[in-house]
């Protein structure tokens, strides 16, 4: 009598999300990262789904129709910048904002840059400035600008 595998129906999203101020595609390497940013967001209304890395990202990103999509840059199997690059040159995703969530070494911002990302958070960073920039991008306002040591700040600023 051998064992049968159950296939999980893989969750539906719809394009609004009810009652929320958005939806956030997270994508990190580390499940304590993701975990953090998810209820960090979760607690001010947005709806989270979360990805290890690059490649289950661009998998699921046309699945979830995100209105926001952070990167970790260091990922196994596909980095945060070839993500966002990879992002960019789809058309069915060349519009959806980018962030970047990780250390935003000065190597990591002009790459970030050129690969199309919109606004960069340096790690660790206050659960207060993710929300505001995630709202800032969900809302496509202008940012603040980079300041250099750490923060949120958009691809278009200059790094101290």
């Amino acid at each position: 009598m051998g064992k049968t595998r159950t296939q999980l129906p893989r969750p539906t999203y719809p394009r609004r999300v009810s009652g929320a101020y958005g939806r956030v595609l997270v994508v990190d390497d580390n499940k304590v990262i993701r975990q953090l940013i998810r209820v960090n967001l979760e607690l001010e209304g947005f709806e989270v789904v979360t990805a290890a890395d690059g490649v289950e990202c661009l998998d699921l990103v046309h699945e979830v129709c995100p209105d926001v999509i952070t990167l970790d840059v260091v990922m196994p199997r596909l980095d945060g910048i070839q993500t966002a690059a990879r992002l960019r040159a789809d058309p069915r995703t060349g519009h959806l904002p980018v962030a970047v969530i990780s250390a935003c070494t000065p190597h990591e911002v002009d790459s970030g840059v050129a690969a199309g990302v919109d606004a960069f958070l340096a790690k660790p960073f206050e659960p207060s400035e993710l929300v505001r920039m995630v709202r800032r991008l969900v809302h496509r306002e202008e940012p603040a600008p980079l300041d250099g040591r750490h923060g949120a700040g958009t691809a278009g600023s200059t790094a101290g």
